[in-house]
């Protein structure tokens, strides 16, 4: 699934140790047609779910946090929408904040959610489709009931004008249909979509009757319904936005909220890029951040507030699969279509140097598109993994049976005169010839792109990979746009290379439709940043969403992430196993995180003693 949120379903309901699971709880009496399914409070791929039906709070909150004050959190870039579920406009951050989901996950478990808007989910036994029953009391913050209509509609309408995901994410649902007020049913064309029930229990349920004269299909520009625990209070488009907690929420006894959702005002200050919201940050007008640049975290951190222990840093070990993140080579342009030139694009770029130069030696280089899990393809294929992978014996690379895929690796010392010697033949057998210093093809074209970014913190990466380019013969250029610029010429495929992220979960499935198939290298805004259209690879995906049970979809996406790996088409970056935050000492916090969750902003909340005490030391600073 598309986040680490984005949860597997299994086969079965309660008839196999590893299958969709319905917790049984006592249901209501069923229609006869109905007595082959069975109702719960939660869906979890390996059997029972961890929590019971009558779990008072999850586990790591403190059900007795205090609520109460305003915290400002950092947006870079800027917005001019409230509606997050289409291509057009730049959403505002937190815009999600407002809504709630039919089913809500555990951030403890891989792959288990309980229930919520809905009060009860349940699976028929050919596993053909799944059944919704609302709450009665879950309303919309003007008090009006969500109906089994909102949901349905919702589904409709995401599917035919929100972004391109949705339709690959859905796909294999036929219909959804309103059983009455308080129960909606979907339907599947298959029973081997191992995840599409949990799927459809995380979609954000949205108003129909505030969207009815709106065009959904355009940006909006003013406080939409919700129902969830915050609503807009005020913004301005670009600057800032403030989301505050609704008192009366509905949801906010039920067992999956008690504990979060503290904060009275949650409020996102836009700064133009990370460096000035760093020190936006210095200057204590933001409370928390959460860094990303290995620099920084060793030796940005020395200032007043630090060494008087006002500003306090984690350092926290996370379980989460880090997915890949790696400059993209856009194969819609002609020039990366050949794999020996991404090859040799790769062959220059010198990680040891920027590892031990750049980022104190802090990151670990990523080598498979579902690292940090054991999902990541190692070693040469044996056993099931090599026998899925033999029926495209002649349709893949070859190396895929016989070589290790290692990434190239130097001394660290910037010389990488191996690397360039290599790179230097591939691009020759590619057709190109050094000329005048420069590398040409048959026609006397230069190799030239543009590497495109979202900010600035990237160019000091692109910056030194343009230097290793030079050496070569290729012309790189680096672009940097603001983040809303950068987020249409993406989703418009307007761009030659750009550094993406392709995240990754625990049970990878409906979504690898949207990172790797040729249907959605042709759709623009979809997730295929690289323009990936491979017959093979789209088989592979199917059976990944198809997969019977765990240990088959462990080898199948081995198998998928070889055949990846193989062509090259990116050149993989690195990843952190570990969550750094800083946060200025005004908090509280729960004795531990999820497991798969940093648990910000969720289930802190303000201390009064210790904003008490930090506002006086702020004084005298």
């Amino acid at each position: 699934m598309q986040r680490r949120d984005l949860l597997a379903a299994g086969l079965a309901l309660g008839l196999s140790p590893v299958g969709l699971h319905a917790a049984a709880q006592t249901p209501p009496p069923a229609a006869p047609a109905q007595a082959a399914a069975r109702r719960g409070h939660a869906l979890s791929l390996l059997g029972e779910p961890a929590l019971p039906a009558d779990f008072p709070h999850w586990p790591w909150v403190n059900p007795d946090a205090p609520k109460g004050g305003e915290i400002a959190l950092t947006a870079l870039g800027s917005f001019d929408s409230f509606n997050p579920f289409i291509l057009r406009g730049t959403a505002a951050v937190g815009s999600t904040l407002i809504y709630d989901t039919l089913l809500v996950e555990s951030a403890d478990e891989a792959s288990s959610e309980y229930a919520h808007i809905a009060e009860w989910v349940e699976v028929p036994e050919d596993r053909l489709g799944v059944t919704f029953g609302l709450r009665e009391t879950a309303r919309w913050h003007d008090g009006r009931p969500i109906t089994a209509e909102d949901v349905a509609w919702t589904f409709n309408t995401l599917r035919s004008q929100g972004r391109p995901f949705y339709r690959a994410y859905w796909g294999d649902v036929t219909e959804v249909a309103v059983d009455n007020p308080r129960q909606v049913t979907f339907r599947f064309r298959t029973a081997e979509n191992r995840e599409l029930a949990l799927i459809l229990g995380q979609m954000v349920v949205l108003p129909r009757h505030f969207w009815e004269g709106r065009d959904f299909a355009r940006p909006l520009l003013e406080a939409p319904l919700g129902s969830g625990p915050y609503r807009v209070d005020r913004f301005e488009p670009g600057r800032t936005v403030t989301y505050r907690r609704v008192p009366d929420y509905w949801a906010r006894d039920l067992n999956t909220r008690r504990g979060t959702n503290n904060f009275d005002v949650i409020r996102y200050e836009y700064f133009r890029d990370a460096t000035v919201a760093f020190e936006a940050f210095k200057a204590g007008q933001v409370d928390f951040r959460t860094e990303n640049i290995a620099r920084n975290w060793v030796s940005g951190y020395d200032f007043p507030a630090v060494r008087r222990e006002l500003v306090k840093r984690d350092d926290i070990r996370h379980e989460l699969p880090t997915g890949m993140q790696a400059f993209v080579m856009n194969l819609r342009r002609p020039l990366f279509q050949d794999a020996r030139v991404r090859q040799a694009l790769g062959e220059v770029f010198d990680y040891e140097w920027l590892n031990a130069n750049i980022f104190s030696g802090l990151y670990a280089r990523t080598t498979s598109f579902f690292s940090n899990s054991e999902l990541a393809a190692s070693g040469l294929p044996q056993g099931r993994e090599l026998e899925i992978l033999q029926r495209y014996r002649g349709r893949v690379p070859e190396a895929v049976f016989t070589t290790e895929h290692r990434l190239p690796a130097t001394d660290g010392s910037g010389n990488n005169r191996e690397g360039l010697r290599r790179a230097l033949d591939l691009m020759r057998q590619a057709g190109w010839t050094v000329r005048d210093r420069r590398l040409v093809n048959a026609q006397g074209q230069r190799f030239e792109f543009e590497i495109l970014l979202n900010g600035p913190s990237f160019e000091r990466i692109a910056l030194p990979y343009v230097q290793w380019l030079e050496r070569l013969g290729v012309t790189a250029r680096v672009r940097t746009v603001d983040p809303a610029q950068y987020q249409v010429r993406v989703d418009a495929f307007d761009y030659d290379m750009t550094v993406d992220v392709m995240g990754q979960s625990l049970s990878p499935g409906n979504e690898q439709r949207d990172y790797w198939t040729c249907e959605k290298a042709r759709q623009n805004g979809s997730q295929n940043v690289a323009g990936i259209c491979d017959p093979v690879i789209d088989e592979l995906v199917e059976q990944i969403i198809t997969a019977p049970d765990r240990e088959e979809l462990i080898h199948r996406t081995r198998a998928l992430d070889r055949v990846l790996l193989a062509h090259n088409y990116v050149i993989p970056h690195w990843h952190n196993r570990r969550f750094w935050i800083a946060y200025w000492d005004r908090f509280g916090r729960p004795p531990r995180n999820p497991r798969y969750g940093l648990g910000f902003p969720d289930s802190w909340w303000i201390d009064p003693a210790r904003d008490r005490a930090l506002a006086e030391a702020r004084r005298s600073l």
